[in-house]
This record gives structure tokens, C-alpha cells and sequence, in this order.
């Protein structure tokens, strides 16, 4: 039990308090208010005063890809004369790239590598992130991932949610047996081991079809595991269509999504989520604030890192990105990277500060929306995860 006084302002992220209190028990918030108002019940709890600091929500990322190896600089060269990702992913580049250097290193360095990226992310103030898949690959290779996530979440503060991603078709297989293998053999291992709480698949040009994805991705729900789709991001495929019958988590990219896509979207209350530093990177358009909102579409927002198309590790930039690019309001982009971010991943008790959610927040020596005017300038003064000080 404690109680955390002396808050200048707090964004819960719905509301505003000012001169603020918030009462956590068990690492849940009990009460949440201007601290004039603290009921006398909490007055005899061990108080902590946070001396004047703003607080937000622990900002969630619903969207990475944290554990590779290598990096992918002279592609991110050749894309910047000119070459086009697609052209680089033909010829055996992007992510296959990235799978070699991933398939070859040890587990260690896997394991450091994302934990010093998570580190990173912690800095800035996230408290929740999914970590996906996919630079494996071949069926064992992807089991290996997801057992080495399992171990990344014992050596890190944050919440972790792990993803199994059907990301491409490894060289050598044939489509449908690859497809077959795995519904028949990766997923139920996934589920017997518990190693995933979701499923992803890229769908896309060049990647999955929607008639593959929604094989895969039907298997996975009759397994239990919650359904997200890379939809939109090169061509627009009718990805968005297929999240909405299946009422996915969420539809991540959507960089060539129409009204009609997130629509159906909104409808079936599916979440899109917006990743500005990969279609920065690719030079793709993104859906825009006035289009979202005719919608109704709930927005999230992630950092989609990854080494080749957004190597971003910093979500105060990417809300800054919404605001400028995308044409979200501040107090927006802030709800899109904490209580939306959470929808995407299936937990509406992350991401926000009110009586029964998580206390997972984030505390400032500047107002709450000052680091998305900054461009990230300002780091938090520290981070707390169910109500204990992680970073600082």
C-alpha cells in the first residue's frame, strides 16, 4: 500500500488532475484525484512524494521486433539512394538478411542484445511491450525465439507479451507445405509450451496471402492464442477486411488503408495500430488524422523496432511523429501509446491510471505532453511497474 502525493499533474490518460494523489495497493490503483480530495482512509498509508513530477501511464509498445541479431545499415543505405525495400527483399536482402545473422547467433547474444534494447525502451518510460517472432523462420528456429522471449521476460522489470509471426516463407520450402507445418506442427507446440500470447502474420505483397494468413490465423484462435495481421503496409490486400471477420486485436501498418478498411475496422472494434518510423523509413504514406477520425477507428501506436525498416526505440518520438505526420492531437497520441496500445494487446488494465487498472506510470520533471513537443528531448524522471520505482 502507498500512496504517491505531490504530483503536479497527472493524465490518466482520459482525465486531468492537477495537484494530484494516486493510491496503489497490491500493484493496483485504488484511487486516482486532486490530492485535497485523498479520502481519510488512505491518510495512514506509507506515502511517497514524487516532489512536484508530471505522470502519465507506463507507455505500452504493442508493436516489435526486439530479438535479431546484426543490423541492417548498408540496406538502410541503398533504400536511401533510391532502391526500393521490395526490390531489396527479392533478391534475398531485408528480413532474410536479418534471419541469417539471427539463426547464427548464440543464444547470449540474442538475449543481451534485446535486453539492452528493452533497457532502452524502459528509459523512455515503457512499462508493457510485445515482442514478436519471425527472424527464425524455419519451424524450429521460430520455437527457439519464442523460448528465448520466455527467457528475456525473467531478466527484465517490464510486462512482456510474446507473439509468434508468421513473417515469410523460408528459401527452400514450398508455400503450402511451409503454411502446413505451421498449423499443424508450430502452433499446437506454441500452445502445449505456452510460448505465445498471440499470432501474427504478414500479409502482404510479397509475404502471406489473405487466404494464408486467415488458415493460419483461424488455427491460432482455435489454439486460444489472440490475432493481430501486418495489414496494408506495401499493397493494399484486403488485409484489413480479414482482422475485422476475425476480430483481431489489432491491424498494424495500414499505410495503404482506405475509409472502407478502417471502417470495417471500427465496426468490428478492431485496433489499428500506426507505426510512423517504418513508414518514414519506406516512404509510405500514412492514414491520416481526419480519415481515422470519420472512421471511428481506436488508434494505437509502436515503435515497430526492428533493425531494417525502424530501428526506433524511442516512443515520445514516435507521438511526436503522430502529431506532425499524422495529424493526431497530442493528448491523442498519448491515449494511442498507453490505454489503445494496451487494447491491441488484449489488456485494458495496462496503459492508463484509474481505480482497478495496473499501476504502471511514468513520472516527468516537465508537463505531461511537453516530451512529445520535444521530439523526446526530456527522458523521465523515473519509472514505476505496479507501484515500485524500476528506473530512475
Amino acid at each position: 500500500m502507498k500512496v504517491f502525493r505531490g504530483i503536479r499533474e497527472l493524465l490518466s490518460p482520459f482525465a486531468r488532475y492537477r495537484e494530484a494523489a494516486l493510491a496503489v495497493r497490491e500493484g493496483r490503483v485504488v484511487w486516482v484525484g486532486p490530492e485535497r480530495e485523498l479520502p481519510e482512509a488512505f491518510a495512514s498509508w506509507p506515502q511517497e512524494d514524487l516532489l512536484g513530477a508530471s505522470v502519465v501511464p507506463g507507455l505500452v509498445d504493442p508493436h516489435t521486433h526486439l530479438i535479431y541479431a546484426g543490423d541492417r545499415y548498408e540496406e538502410f543505405l541503398r533504400r536511401s539512394r533510391g532502391e526500393p525495400y521490395e526490390a531489396i527483399l527479392r533478391a534475398g536482402g531485408g528480413i532474410y538478411e536479418t534471419v541469417r545473422a539471427t539463426v547464427q547467433a548464440e543464444d547470449e547474444v540474442l538475449l543481451s542484445s534485446a535486453q539492452a534494447r528493452a533497457r532502452s525502451l524502459l528509459a523512455h518510460g515503457v512499462t508493457s511491450l510485445e515482442i514478436k517472432s519471425g527472424y527464425g523462420l524455419e519451424p524450429e528456429a521460430e520455437l527457439r525465439l519464442l523460448r528465448l522471449i520466455r527467457r528475456l521476460e525473467e531478466r527484465l522489470p517490464q510486462r512482456v507479451f510474446a507473439t509468434l509471426l508468421a513473417h515469410a516463407v523460408p528459401r527452400g520450402w514450398a508455400r503450402k507445405t511451409y503454411l502446413r507445418t505451421l498449423v499443424e506442427e508450430v502452433l499446437p507446440q506454441v500452445a502445449q509450451e505456452r510460448l505465445a500470447l498471440m499470432a501474427d502474420v504478414f500479409c502482404d505483397q510479397g509475404a502471406f496471402t489473405v487466404e494464408e494468413a486467415e488458415v493460419f490465423l483461424s488455427r491460432a484462435k482455435a489454439h486460444g492464442l489472440g490475432v493481430r495481421l501486418h495489414a496494408e503496409q506495401i499493397a493494399r490486400t484486403g488485409a484489413s477486411h480479414l482482422a475485422a471477420r476475425l476480430q483481431a486485436l489489432s491491424a498494424d501498418h495500414l499505410e495503404m488503408a482506405t475509409l472502407e478498411d478502417l471502417s470495417s475496422l471500427a465496426k468490428a472494434g478492431v485496433v489499428a495500430v500506426l507505426l510512423p518510423g517504418a513508414a518514414l523509413s519506406l516512404k509510405k504514406p500514412l492514414p491520416q488524422a481526419a480519415l481515422l477520425h470519420q472512421a471511428g477507428v481506436r488508434v494505437a501506436l509502436a515503435s515497430d523496432h526492428n533493425p531494417g525498416t525502424s530501428p526506433l526505440l524511442n516512443p515520445w518520438l514516435t507521438m511526436a511523429l503522430a502529431v506532425h505526420v499524422v495529424g493526431l492531437g497530442a493528448e491523442e497520441s498519448l491515449i494511442a501509446h498507453t490505454a489503445h496500445a494496451a487494447l491491441a494487446l488484449g489488456r485494458p488494465e495496462l496503459g492508463r491510471l484509474e481505480p482497478g487498472a495496473v499501476a504502471d506510470f511514468v513520472a516527468l520533471e516537465v508537463p505531461p505532453l511537453d516530451p512529445i513537443y520535444r521530439f523526446g528531448e526530456h527522458p523521465p524522471l523515473a519509472v514505476y511497474i505496479g507501484g515500485e520505482r524500476v528506473w530512475s
